[in-house]
Order: C-alpha cells, then sequence, then structure tokens
C-alpha cells in the first residue's frame, strides 16, 4: 500500500479524496430519485443510478492520469462509508463493493492502453465500474433470479457508460479552465 501510494502527490491524494467524497455526496440522491423507476422492474436502484455516481471514479483518473487512481478513490469511498454510514447498510464489505469497480476501471484501462484520455476509454470505465458494481453487490446481497439479473446488468452498463461520458464532458470543461 505504501508504494501505492507514493506514486502519488499531495494534490492528487486530494483530488482522489475530493471524487470519492463528491461521489459518496452524490449517491443517496440519485439512488432514492432511481429507485421509483428502478423498483417497479425489480432491479437494483444502483444499477440504474450508478453511472452518476461512478463517474467520479473516471474524474479522477482523468485528472491524476495514474493508475492506481480509481482503486484508490474506491477504497476511500468505501472508508468514508464506513467512518460516516450514510451511504448503504453494507457493513465492512463496503471495502469490496466501493473498491472493486475502482480496480475495474484501473484494470480495463491498463489493457486498452489509456487514461480517461478519450470518450471511448471513459466509456468503457464508467462501464466497467458499474457492472462491476451491480455484479458485486448483486453477489453479497440480492442473488436476483437470472432475468431481473440480466435486465439489471443492461441497465447498469448502459447508466455507467452515460456516467463515462459525463465524466469525459466534465473533464473537457475542466481542461478549458487549466483544471487537469
Amino acid at each position: 500500500m505504501n508504494r501505492l501510494l507514493q506514486k502519488f502527490s499531495i494534490k492528487d491524494l486530494l483530488i482522489i479524496v475530493a471524487m470519492a467524497a463528491i461521489g459518496i455526496a452524490v449517491k443517496p440522491v440519485v439512488v432514492s430519485l432511481a429507485h421509483l423507476v428502478s423498483a417497479p422492474l425489480l432491479i437494483p436502484g444502483g444499477a440504474l443510478a450508478g453511472g452518476l455516481y461512478m463517474m467520479w471514479l473516471v474524474v479522477a483518473v482523468g485528472l491524476i492520469g495514474k493508475r492506481g487512481a480509481a482503486t484508490l478513490c474506491g477504497l476511500v469511498q468505501a472508508i468514508l462509508v464506513l467512518i460516516t454510514g450514510i451511504v448503504g447498510s453494507h457493513g465492512v464489505m463496503s471495502l469490496v463493493s466501493y473498491t472493486l469497480p475502482g480496480l475495474a476501471i484501473d484494470t480495463g484501462l491498463v489493457l486498452m492502453g489509456h487514461r480517461c484520455c478519450c470518450p471511448l476509454c471513459c466509456f468503457v470505465a464508467g462501464m466497467l465500474a458499474n457492472l462491476t458494481g451491480t455484479v458485486t453487490v448483486n453477489w453479497i446481497f440480492f442473488s436476483l433470479p437470472l432475468i431481473p439479473l440480466l435486465l439489471s446488468l443492461a441497465v447498469a452498463a448502459f447508466s455507467g457508460a452515460m456516467g463515462g461520458l459525463l465524466a469525459w464532458w466534465l473533464l473537457k470543461a475542466l481542461a478549458r479552465y487549466g483544471i487537469g
């Protein structure tokens, strides 16, 4: 862990903490609204809303440009949730359910040879994060039957991909102001 942290400057770590905090702050509002649509479809609200709070992991990678940024951001989110208890009731399993989406982003970007530098890699990163989060939460908590699980995964892929594109547009806007 110490070796991983040495790659990041204090500025990088502050960006990671800020993006993690924004993601955690946005999640309760977005998930509550998503439940209005997802509950009748018998799918978890996080599958639909995930793109809007997973996008902050993508933004962290885009701003920092270093491998491991998304994993570290997800881990910080998990720690924030454990300390504050404000989002969800996953308990210690939050370490898994929040960190794995970041790990999926970092792994996917390494395989693509990208660092959230274009719309395609942001699209894929957001999709991977939300699919991983949805699969993980289903595996740990829900155990949905096949049809609702497939519907949930399709919604998660779409939502995550759109969140990745939103992250790209936000990164472009921030770059116009010399941020990132």
